[in-house]
């Protein structure tokens, strides 16, 4: 007999909880699990305290397949789980199976403020409390949308507005609509459709999705069942190992027919304190004391959650005189940079045309830097001191987008197109894909409507006349435009 097909028992499974010795269950397999404790991303607490059980629910939405085989040595693998010796005292926090109440008809949510609530009621409180939570106390998560408020419309009347256009091209791709899925990390503990489901959404809207570096699901699986020409991006967080982040662009470079850009994340260079995350990282904190790590485990800042694991091991030191060039030599798909929040930046971006293609006004929905400015100010910034950046590169913004008008103004002020990450896995945990269809539906209908309403036939016809924004202006920076001394600037001069 094979050591993989021996059977143990539960209870000498539940002996090895220690950090001297640690077994779980996975698949219904036993694993020791001891010596990766210290090399676990997430720390070797959140495995102790899975340690002697089943950590298989736990496990499984934010692991993508082939991870086990492609982190543990074969002989971790100990055995099969005896089937007869799990028992409900063997489980202790089991809990009674209660009949699960089904989503209500997708139709009759009529918002995405209603889809968020019955996400909010469907989803594990793990996935809620990540998906929902920001930095410190919420301001920029809260601005995020509260600006687009301050904002106000221009209609014209007697305009024909029978017809309406809301396509567009991102990177000279076609798109059906100015609305794309921007990347948003383990979709899969929110609904087992996961990505996939995101990604078959968006097919049937012809709308674009840049893919987590951090997806629950392998690049190859969440594309699988994509229509002709549909667009993806992928999302990359730089490690502090190199060698994993060049493998992984290697990988993608390979599906190019699917993915057409890197999106490069710039604006969580180290991960912002989610205090409503972080508490779940104390709900088994009976089980293994809070301080307990291995001797040669690196320390963690904060509480831990699902936000502080992803993040470990992301590097911290890139640059724009290292960076660019380094991804120059690793992938030929252009590069959107993520998370650009002045004028400055953008106006340095634009420099690295044809490289960088596109920037993304963003501050990580609110989840790094609290109090840092919503997109909105980032656009108008750039529209006051360096407007030419629109004519040099795509800029598109995400972050506060709950309405249709939002979607309008943004486009108003500039941005080709305007992206959504909590809206998608909202939708994903109301009612998996089809909620998620439920999403793209609503912002495409309430922004076919304010279109219309302004007398406006196609997205390319949107500018500053169509908004009232002088409210807004009144709050974004002023101190001058700085370009001609910016610091970095003479190292852009030297690469033109």
């Amino acid at each position: 007999m094979k050591m993989s097909d021996k059977l143990i028992s539960a209870e000498e499974v539940e002996k090895h909880t220690s950090r001297d010795s640690c077994w779980v269950i996975l698949y219904g397999n036993v694993y020791d699990v001891t010596e990766f404790l210290p090399e676990h991303p997430g720390g070797s607490k959140i495995i102790l305290q899975l340690a002697g059980r089943d950590a298989t629910e736990e496990y499984d939405p934010i692991h993508p397949p082939g991870i086990l085989e492609e982190t543990l040595k074969p002989e971790a693998k100990l055995g099969r789980i005896d089937p007869q010796t799990i028992t409900a005292a063997s489980e202790p926090e089991a809990k009674e199976e209660m009949e699960e109440e089904g989503p209500p008809p997708m139709e009759s949510l009529l918002n995405l403020n209603e889809i968020e609530e019955v996400a909010t009621k469907r989803m594990p409180e793990k996935a809620w409390a990540y998906y929902y939570s920001s930095s410190d106390d919420q301001i920029s998560k809260s601005f995020n949308n509260a600006v687009y408020k301050d904002i106000l419309l221009r209609p014209r009347v007697f305009v024909d507005c029978t017809k309406c256009d809301t396509s567009t091209s991102l990177l000279g791709h076609k798109v059906d609509i100015p609305i794309f899925v921007a990347p948003a990390a383990m979709a899969r503990l929110g609904h087992p459709d996961g990505e996939a489901g995101i990604a078959r959404a968006c097919g049937k809207f012809g709308a674009m999705q840049v893919i987590s570096n951090n997806a629950s699901m392998t690049p190859e699986q969440i594309v699988a069942d994509a229509k002709p020409g549909q667009i993806f991006g992928w999302q990359l967080y730089v490690q502090n190992d190199r060698a994993k982040s060049e493998a992984m662009l290697a990988r993608i470079n390979k599906m190019d027919d699917r993915f057409k850009f890197i999106c490069l994340t710039l604006d969580a260079a180290v991960p912002g304190k989610r205090e409503l995350d972080e508490k779940q990282n104390f709900k088994n904190a009976t089980r293994v004391a809070s301080g307990v790590k291995t001797d040669d485990e690196p320390s963690r800042p904060g509480g831990g959650g699902v936000g502080q694991q992803l993040f470990f091991g992301t590097a911290s030191d890139l640059t724009w005189k290292v960076t660019l060039p380094w991804l120059a030599k690793h992938t030929h798909l252009p590069i959107v940079l993520k998370g650009l929040q002045t004028h400055e930046d953008a106006f340095l971006a634009s420099r690295y045309a044809p490289q960088v293609r596109a920037v993304i006004l963003s501050n990580h929905g609110g989840r790094a830097l609290d109090t840092a400015p919503p997109a909105v100010h980032t656009l108008l910034e750039i529209r006051k001191y360096c407007p030419d950046v629109f004519e040099k590169i795509e800029v598109w913004v995400d972050g506060g987008i709950k309405r249709g008008t939002d979607v309008v103004k943004a486009l108003a002020l500039g941005a080709k197109a305007v992206g959504v990450g909590r809206a998608a896995l909202f939708g994903l945990g109301a009612g998996g894909q089809e909620g998620v269809e439920r999403t793209l539906e609503i912002l495409k209908a309430e922004t076919e409507t304010c279109m219309r309403l302004l007398g406006v036939q196609n997205v390319s016809e949107l500018g500053p006349r169509h908004i009232n924004s002088s409210k807004v202006e009144r709050d974004i920076f002023n101190g001058g435009a700085g370009l001609d001394t910016f610091g970095l600037w003479d190292q852009v001069k030297s690469k033109l």
